[in-house]
C-alpha cells in the first residue's frame, strides 16, 4: 500500500471533486493517476499558493477506476458533468473528456480547463488525457476550508518538512505515522464534505495552461 502526498495549487472542488459521496480524480495529477492503484491512499496539502502550508485538505483511499470514456458515459455521473451557469458545484464539473470513437480526438466540456472563452484549451486537454484514468474513491474525507494542520508529530516521523515539488510517495510502514492520523477521522466523517473547498468561490474562473494560474 502507497500514500501518494501533494500539495493542492487551487482548492475548487475541481481535482478533486468531493461532492456527492464520492471523491473523484478525473483531472491533473497524470503521473499520480497513472500509477495510484485500489487501496492506495492519496492526500492533498496546502502549499505556497494557499497557505499556510500543510494543512489536509482531503484523504482519500482509491476504491475504483475507470478510462475517461466510461466516466462520461456511465449515467451514475452524470451529475459530474460541468454546466457554467449552475451552482458552485456545476461550475467545477471534472466528468469533461470524451471521445466519439477510441481513436477519435479528445473533446473538452467549457470548464475550469476551457479557455477563457469556454473553448477547448489544447494544452490542458493533452496534460490532462496523457493519462486516461480517472480515480474514485467512496472512502474518503474532505475538509476544504477546515483543513487541519498536520501534526508536527507526523511530519517529523515521515520526514516531510515541506511538500515536494510534485508529489511523494510513501510505503507501507512509512504511511503508519500519517494514517494513524487520519483514519479516525475518516471512520468518524466517512465520505464527508467537512467544509466548503477553500477556493470555493473561485469556480468560474479558468485554469491557464500559459500562465499557470487561475484567470
Amino acid at each position: 500500500m502507497k500514500a501518494y502526498l501533494y500539495a493542492v495549487s487551487y482548492d475548487l472542488g475541481f481535482a478533486p471533486n468531493p461532492f456527492g459521496g464520492l471523491c473523484s480524480l478525473a483531472c491533473c495529477k497524470p503521473k499520480i493517476r497513472e500509477h495510484a492503484q485500489p487501496g492506495d491512499w492519496i492526500v492533498g496539502f496546502t502549499g505556497s499558493k494557499l497557505p499556510p502550508a500543510l494543512r489536509c485538505i482531503f484523504a482519500m483511499v482509491v476504491t475504483h477506476e475507470m478510462t475517461f470514456d466510461q466516466y462520461w458515459a456511465d449515467p451514475t455521473f452524470l451529475s459530474r458533468r460541468p454546466k457554467r451557469n449552475g451552482s458552485y458545484k456545476k461550475l467545477v464539473g471534472d466528468n469533461i473528456y470524451h471521445r466519439d470513437g477510441p481513436r477519435a480526438h479528445w473533446k473538452q466540456e467549457d470548464s475550469v480547463h476551457s479557455l477563457v472563452s469556454g473553448k477547448q484549451c489544447p494544452d490542458n486537454t493533452t496534460h490532462d488525457t496523457r493519462i486516461n484514468r480517472v480515480l474514485l474513491s467512496d472512502r474518503f474525507i474532505y475538509f476544504g476550508t477546515r483543513a487541519p494542520a498536520m501534526p508536527q508529530s507526523v511530519r517529523k516521523a515521515m520526514g516531510y518538512d515541506k511538500n515536494a515539488r510534485d508529489y511523494r510517495v510513501f510505503i507501507d510502514e512509512e504511511t503508519k505515522p500519517l494514517l494513524t492520523w487520519l483514519e479516525p477521522q475518516l471512520a468518524a466523517h466517512p465520505n464527508e464534505l467537512i467544509a466548503d473547498p477553500i477556493d470555493f468561490a473561485s469556480g468560474g474562473k479558468r485554469f491557464s495552461a500559459a500562465l499557470k494560474r487561475l484567470v
